[in-house]
């Protein structure tokens, strides 16, 4: 805690407990106020009580393995992590996944992007007081998280992925459901707008709120919306591409005062340049393997292979029995992504064994809570609400 809380307070100051049980703090955050009437003078924010020990338990499983508990680190987009956590191991291996792993796995992440914006923008709105934009965007990701359970078995900790490609592979069925759901989310987009972005009341608790100026974002290492909301032009799938995105055509939506109501307008324009890459994936999945040749040995073979072949069930063996498994060789990859928060990737260090020496996540909630202190001062008790809302701050990302 910082010294100035634990100093005497004079007559005309207090200090206020914001959270961890006030709703808009997620259960888990606390910020420590120093108020001057409902002025904010200071603040310290805690990261919150979830402990979960994400970095050190891929230290004691295998690669393959540690692949379900990226889920648990944003469980609003746990695919953009399997994702993320996936291309990072690849880099290590040096391997590549094919092509219609790497378009379904583009298609994946832009659904989980929508579904995470429509949480994003409707939670923000039901922080300040507007409950039906929620309702629109949560009706719209529900029919997403349909989809992600006919394609992965489950509808939040999806586990898809695997190192060199997928679980397994989709049906026309799930495609045929991706491409009509699109327009509605095109429709649900324009009907939020509608609620919002012209409502006195939006504009009044959001506008020229918690302004973040372009030099101090990039100084503090902000990224995805919250970066691009100050009027930098930055999206990692533009400026540094992986899986392809350099051939889909898209645009990097900016805004220019770096405050609330930018942080909503990119979001929600986001939404609708996400699902332009949707349709074209539509477009460019073509038949083939969504897993790298199992001679590789480093991808568990199908499991009819398995039940019905002695070699195959020997390397089914050696690549889950303990101690055993696929090893890389020795070496460090990190690859950057942009998830749904900004920047996310994984740091991962082989020392040549069947798990990482060391496993290091770059969450972008953990660099934007930390300005939270900084963006709040001189603001209005009212105020924290409507900022916090605004960044999209995933508690299981903070403490890892």
């Amino acid at each position: 805690m910082k010294k100035i809380f634990q100093e005497r307070i004079d007559d005309e100051t207090m200090v206020l407990n914001f959270g961890p049980s006030h709703p808009a703090m997620h259960g888990t955050l606390r910020m420590i106020l120093k108020l001057d009437g409902e002025r904010i003078t200071d603040c310290d924010a805690e990261i919150g009580y979830l402990h979960c020990g994400f970095e050190k338990l891929g230290e004691s499983l295998n690669y393959q393995q540690y692949v379900t508990v990226t889920d648990r680190m944003n469980y609003l987009s746990p695919l953009c992590n399997n994702i993320a956590y996936s291309l990072s191991v690849e880099k290590l291996f040096g391997i590549e996944s094919p092509e219609r792993a790497q378009i379904l796995r583009v298609m994946l992440a832009e659904l989980s992007r929508i579904a995470d914006h429509f949480v994003s923008v409707g939670m923000q709105a039901v922080d300040i007081g507007a409950f039906t934009a929620f309702l629109y965007g949560f009706t719209e990701r529900e029919e997403i998280y349909d989809l992600f359970e006919a394609a992965t078995g489950t509808r939040l900790t999806t586990g898809f992925t695997r190192i060199g490609g997928m679980m397994r592979d989709v049906d026309d069925d799930f495609l045929a459901g991706v491409k009509k759901l699109i327009p509605r989310i095109y429709a649900v987009a324009d009907e939020i707008e509608g609620l919002l972005s012209h409502n006195r009341i939006w504009l009044d608790r959001t506008r020229f709120i918690g302004q973040l100026k372009p030099d101090f974002a990039v100084d503090w290492g902000c990224s995805g919306p919250i970066l691009r909301a100050t009027g930098i032009d930055y999206d990692i799938r533009a400026k540094e591409p992986y899986l392809g995105y350099e051939n889909y055509d898209f645009d990097v939506p900016v805004g220019e005062n770096g405050d609330s109501y930018d942080r909503y307008l990119v979001r929600i324009e986001e939404i609708r340049q996400s699902a332009r890459i949707v349709e074209q994936t539509l477009e460019k999945i073509k038949p083939g393997a969504v897993n790298i040749d199992s001679d590789s040995k480093t991808i568990l073979p199908p499991k009819d292979e398995v039940y019905n072949s002695i070699e195959a069930l020997i390397h089914h063996f050696e690549l889950t029995m303990e101690n055993r498994g696929v090893k890389p060789p020795i070496g460090e990859s990190y690859v950057p992504t942009e998830a749904p928060n900004g920047e996310l990737g994984f740091y991962i260090a082989s020392n040549g064994t069947n798990k990482p020496v060391r496993v290091r996540t770059r969450p972008p909630s953990l660099m934007h809570y930390a300005i939270f202190p900084e963006i709040m001062k001189g603001s209005m008790i009212a105020d924290i609400v409507a900022v916090l809302g605004s960044l999209n701050i995933i508690a299981g990302e903070l403490d890892r």
